[in-house]
């Protein structure tokens, strides 16, 4: 008499392979958590949370400034306002405040992921071009927005500012304390200078060094964070170099 065939058993999923844990360890034990991550790659789950995220920054901010204010105060700080006339600022308000509300719906929708898509493509060269390892473009991508969700402690930082800040002081190009450009005028310093100050901000760094650590955990650490880190960082700084350059010929 035979024997009665049994179904293999499926693997359950371990509870370090949760969301939760995985977001919760990003900020407490980020090798463990890529390990996981790397181990089973999944990026729906933290993109959805930093949309959404970006969506409640955004309209909080559009609501409790308004997009009137905030296309007002973008013109008075730039090089164009000098040589307009207030009738002239009052219609570039207008007309920008449309244009603006749709870019920003469009933004809250779309930035997060096309940054990430960016970030994980760079980094996906890094490791698998310039140091030769083997990553797929998921396992990069899951590793980079798991590392992003370090920016909600900036986005309940920002939630505060626009919440209990003064609206009139509201700085729309730099609105949170996490780069020394918050700290200065931008009426008063020069263009490149500031966009300079503005560039290099803490969210960012420990953004990258996160992303940094996953990308290696990602190569079995045959590549290390460090190096990876140091190609993200020239990157940024050669960015941060062009954003000031175009500050400049734009004065």
């Amino acid at each position: 008499m035979s024997e009665p065939m049994t179904a293999p058993a499926v693997p359950e999923e371990s509870p370090e392979d949760s969301f939760l844990s995985r977001a919760i360890n990003i900020f407490i034990s980020p090798a463990q958590a890529f390990e996981s991550i790397v181990r089973r790659p999944d990026f729906i789950a933290p993109l959805i949370v930093c949309i959404v995220a970006a969506i409640g920054v955004s309209e909080t901010m559009l609501h409790k400034i308004g997009m009137e204010r905030i296309v007002r105060q973008s013109i008075e700080m730039s090089s164009q306002a000098s040589r307009m006339s207030p009738e002239q600022i009052q219609q570039a308000v207008q007309r920008g405040a449309g244009i603006g509300s749709i870019i920003a719906r469009v933004g809250e929708l779309l930035g997060a992921p096309i940054f990430l898509l960016l970030i994980a493509a760079l980094g996906l060269f890094i490791v698998n071009v310039m140091f030769g390892a083997k990553t797929s473009f998921k396992v990069d991508f899951s590793v980079v927005c798991y590392a992003y969700l370090v920016g909600l402690v900036g986005g309940v930082l920002a939630l505060a500012i626009v919440l209990f800040g003064d609206a009139e002081q509201f700085n729309p190009q730099n609105f949170i304390p996490s780069n020394i450009g918050f700290f200065l005028n931008p009426r008063e310093v020069s263009k490149p200078l500031y966009s300079l100050a503005s560039s290099f901000d803490v969210f960012t760094v420990w953004f990258l060094i996160v992303a940094s650590v996953g990308l290696s955990t990602a190569t079995h650490k045959k590549v290390r964070t460090l190096p990876i880190f140091a190609s993200f960082a020239g990157l940024w700084v050669l960015w941060a170099l062009i954003k000031a350059g175009l500050a400049m010929l734009m004065s």
